[in-house]
């Protein structure tokens, strides 16, 4: 009876450190957190800073692409106003596009580097992007920056793989929430950040927009500094990739638009799996879809019909995160 209870003793300690969270997990939970505030205090403020770079580059990059998709916007019969919500898709798009190229490549590189250099890499291009955001006198810097920042956005999907390192079937779950925590704050707090930065918005001068991008650079840079100084490499030297031309062609296979909704990484299921996969994935895929077209396209939305200031596009993607 002693020893019956001694095993299951040993079992409960046993199951309570396997569900125990890894101490890596709070700190990119800390990371992730750092880099979403920095990263949603644009969404108040990018209605007023296209309409910024609408009225002043007059000869630049905005009236050059402005003149490409007028023939669009008058098909739709949109105002001319209405050019800086064609914009506002080109450039989301664009970043969108550029992280879904650059998350697997990144990593692939830190299936063989390790996680925390390719990490440290993708957050001081969101540094550089930020610090070019701050100094974006015309339209042309402004893409730049957002360019820049695309290419840099890797560090989520690194951010997720180094939680996988560090946990297991057990707490894995509770990491994976954290991540959904993290970006849940992010949405709630940033876009109140940037609304802090609103009256330099509402008042216009011309430097309006340097203020919140120094702020949001300030915000990269600590992350940086809390990763060099409290982040683990969490892959260790016997479980990375042999080769690095290996690890990358299996990161083409997370690019590849077929190949992500056959699920052709996913190894060693039955086929009955494979097929709940792909039906679950398309069901996400449409969700997303959705999704992210309502959340890039309310703030314009708010902005041209209800006159919604900064402020008040704050307060709106305040009461949709909570």
């Amino acid at each position: 009876m002693k020893e019956t209870e001694v095993v299951t003793n040993g079992k409960s300690s046993v199951d309570k450190l396997q569900q125990k969270t890894h101490p890596t997990t709070y700190i990119v939970f800390f990371s992730l957190l750092l880099d979403l505030l920095a990263f949603t205090m644009i969404l108040p403020l990018l209605p007023s800073l296209l309409e910024h770079y609408r009225v002043n580059d007059k000869d630049g990059l905005y009236t050059t692409l402005s003149n490409s998709v007028s023939y669009f916007r008058e098909l739709v019969g949109a105002p001319e106003k209405y050019t800086t919500v064609l914009f506002g898709g080109f450039l989301g798009s664009m970043f969108s596009l550029l992280q879904f190229i650059v998350s697997p490549i990144a990593g692939g590189l830190s299936d063989y580097y390790g996680r925390k250099p390719i990490l440290l890499v993708s957050l001081f291009g969101i540094i550089a992007s930020y610090g070019l955001w701050a100094v974006s006198s015309n339209f042309g810097l402004f893409v730049l920056a957002r360019f820049v920042g695309g290419l840099s956005k890797g560090n989520i999907s690194l951010s997720m793989a180094i939680i996988t390192d560090v946990s297991n079937k057990e707490n894995r779950g509770k990491g994976m929430a954290l991540v959904g925590i993290a970006f849940s704050l992010g949405f709630i707090l940033g876009p109140c950040i940037g609304a802090g930065f609103s009256r330099f918005a509402d008042k216009s001068p011309e430097d309006w927009f340097t203020y919140p991008a120094i702020f949001a650079m300030c915000l990269a840079t600590l992350d940086a500094i809390f990763c060099i100084f409290c982040l683990k490499e969490s892959l260790p030297l016997e479980k990375r990739a042999k080769t690095v031309i290996n690890s990358l062609s299996q990161a083409m296979e997370h690019i590849s638009i077929p190949s992500l909704f056959r699920f052709d990484a996913v190894k060693n299921l039955s086929k009955a799996d494979i097929q709940s996969l792909k039906q679950l994935g398309f069901i996400y895929f449409v969700y997303l879809f959705i999704y992210s077209g309502l959340e890039f396209t309310v703030s314009f939305l708010m902005f041209h019909k209800f006159g919604f200031n900064s402020m008040d596009q704050a307060k709106m993607f305040l009461t949709s995160g909570i």
